[in-house]
């Protein structure tokens, strides 16, 4: 992938950092120059000043889901919640969802603190139900939330409210949810990394990690261009993760592309209304997101190219002309008025899915290694509270956070090829043919097919 729209508008200079010169050593080594690794360097410095911190990134910082993402700020993770009160607890929950609305505050905090301005415009988020089907998810959604105590900012929008709010086609209602907001990504990545650097963290890019032998005593870094070692390495790699030995069963790869208009005209805009540059999204298993950039372009992005055998993650990849060309069809199905509105971007990258769906947090004191991981496209805020959680683990060993679900967890790993690829293209056809009939039949989903079954799990 080149530089990419998020990078190329950061205002930032994207010259590369020099690589790694050799053989060293740091107190902590990051593996990975997004946002779970920066945040965690952050913290780090925040904790302990006087900690040596290394982030080594592969190519350039925010070279993957962190500069390519459909910039949402959500404050949700990829486990719906009654999913997750059936696993764990209501509290636990709870607990979870309030931690992550937590980390949208926590980042708006910090760049108002250091003066970053990572355009984030507080408008929430709208999960639209488009067509009958959708309707029941849509309460249900809000009922869960009612149950477990946090609807605090969630309401139901009937087809009028929303339409006071946007305009979108067959829209029937819409699930509001304030704690959620739109940012620059490739600002906040690139920003947040030049701040690193002033508080003393050394980045080097252009180097590949080969290798992470564990500690005791000390934990190697293996790269192309020499070894580091640390009382501490953070893997933050995400769903380049399974590249690493060891690890090729921990995530799986799977590919979210999207489209991006040129801007839009003001009749179009008087048109479409979405004057609050909410997040927007669907209840469709295949996952459609939109968001509205500040220069007043519409981002359209959703799940359905195809995983790649063996976890393979490759630039070709990243543009699936079936899939681009569904988004835009889906893009004038949401917005009519957008016939015919040039096309400015297409792009796409991998995101780390894991067995259960469920994000991971951790550090292992016996072999000085932890890791973040799992986000499944709900990582641009829940990386923030991962490196908080990460940089508390590593420099006292206790974290406020103890008691969330994602905090210490070990998913179970994914099959062995070939049932790997068995399963995923099962699910992604499956899945997609669930949407189909809903939208041509306006019967919600029964929730009782295996694929719908195996995505709880």
């Amino acid at each position: 992938m080149s530089a990419g729209y998020w990078l190329t508008t950061s205002g930032d200079d994207l010259t590369p950092r020099p690589p790694l010169d050799g053989d060293g050593r740091a107190d902590v080594v990051v593996v990975g120059g997004g946002f779970t690794g920066l945040w965690t360097a952050w913290y780090l410095l925040e904790r302990d000043p006087t900690l040596q911190v290394v982030v080594v990134e592969a190519r350039t910082v925010g070279f993957g889901a962190s500069g390519r993402n459909g910039a949402w700020l959500s404050p949700n993770i990829a486990v719906t919640p009654d999913e997750l009160a059936r696993r764990t607890s209501p509290e636990a929950a709870a607990a979870t969802i309030r931690a992550v609305r937590g980390a949208v505050d926590e980042i708006v905090d910090v760049c108002t603190r250091i003066g970053l301005d990572a355009q984030i415009r507080r408008g929430g988020v709208l999960r639209i139900a488009r067509g009958g089907h959708e309707q029941p998810a849509l309460q249900q959604g809000h009922d869960v939330l009612r149950r477990l105590g946090v609807d605090d900012g969630v309401e139901v929008l009937d087809a009028d409210e929303l339409a006071a709010r946007i305009r979108v086609a067959d829209a029937r209602g819409a699930l509001f949810d304030r704690h959620g907001a739109v940012v620059h990504p490739g600002r906040l990545v690139r920003g947040l990394a030049r701040h690193l650097e002033a508080r003393g963290a050394r980045i080097v890019e252009g180097t590949r990690v080969t290798d992470v032998r564990p500690g005791p005593p000390a934990v190697t870094v293996v790269t192309d261009r020499g070894e580091l070692t640390a009382d501490a390495v953070v893997l933050a790699t995400e769903a380049w993760l399974p590249q690493l030995p060891r690890r090729a069963r921990d995530v799986m790869p799977v590919y979210s592309l999207i489209v991006l208009t040129e801007p839009i005209d003001d009749d179009r805009w008087a048109q479409i209304g979405w004057q609050g540059h909410e997040c927007l999204s669907s209840h469709r298993y295949t996952v459609d997101y939109l968001s509205r950039t500040i220069d007043g372009r519409i981002l359209f992005g959703g799940r359905g190219a195809p995983y790649h055998f063996g976890s393979a993650v490759a630039p070709a990849y990243d543009h699936h002309e079936p899939t681009h060309a569904e988004l835009r069809r889906q893009l004038v199905a949401w917005f009519p008025a957008l016939q015919g509105v040039a096309i400015a971007a297409e792009w796409g990258g991998p995101l780390g899915m894991p067995r259960d769906w469920l994000p991971s947090f951790r550090f292992d004191v016996a072999t000085g290694i932890g890791a973040a991981y799992g986000y499944t496209g709900q990582g641009v805020a829940t990386s923030n509270l991962a490196g908080r959680v990460l940089a508390d683990l590593v420099v006292t060993g206790q974290t406020e956070f103890a008691d969330l679900p994602m905090v210490g967890h070990r998913p179970r790993r994914w099959e062995p090829e070939p049932l790997r690829w068995l399963a995923a293209r099962y699910l992604q056809g499956a899945l997609a043919r669930i949407d189909a009939r809903g939208a041509r039949t306006g019967r919600p989903p029964t929730g009782r097919s295996l694929a719908e079954r195996l995505v709880k799990h």
